[in-house]
């Protein structure tokens, strides 16, 4: 049980890595060349939503990568929007610029292909919610771990 263990955990750290590979294939196509593939997935996180940095970094796991530095390059790059919050001016919020927006839609559109033809496979969609609960129940025991820690 140990070897599976093990093999689940580099598993997921692996379908990370390809997803992002999916995504930098996209921006590849797409000929954006301004923006990369994690940063694309922090957009992505974003949608329609206003945040903060820490929401956002509580929103998604960004494999190597410091958040803020992100976030002020997106500002630059003009995929996001920064503004004071209205209830406490020392915090910021971000949000999708028009051209963010574009961008997601385009990723939205390469998230629904892989969707399709994920489908037209045996056993299709079906064991993708089994796997998600899997890894839901992995993620609540190493929290539950980690809380009995401290």
């Amino acid at each position: 049980m140990k070897k599976t263990y093990l093999e689940t955990i580099l598993l997921i750290e692996r379908l990370h890595r390809r997803f992002l590979d999916v995504v930098k294939s996209e921006l590849d196509r797409l000929k954006v060349e301004d923006i990369n593939n994690v940063q694309t997935l922090i957009l992505y996180n974003i949608g329609s939503d206003q945040l903060t940095v820490g929401e956002l970094i509580n929103r998604g796991y960004y494999l190597g990568t410091n958040v803020s530095y992100n976030v002020k390059h997106l500002v630059g790059s003009g995929y996001l929007v920064q503004e004071k919050a209205p209830h406490d001016k020392r915090s910021t919020r971000v949000k999708l610029s028009d051209k963010g927006l574009a961008l997601v839609e385009q990723m939205d559109a390469l998230i629904e292909r892989n969707v399709a033809e994920l489908d037209k496979r045996s056993p299709g969609l079906e064991f993708l919610a089994e796997t998600n609960k899997a890894m839901h129940n992995l993620e609540r025991f190493w929290t539950e771990y980690m809380n009995r820690l401290y």
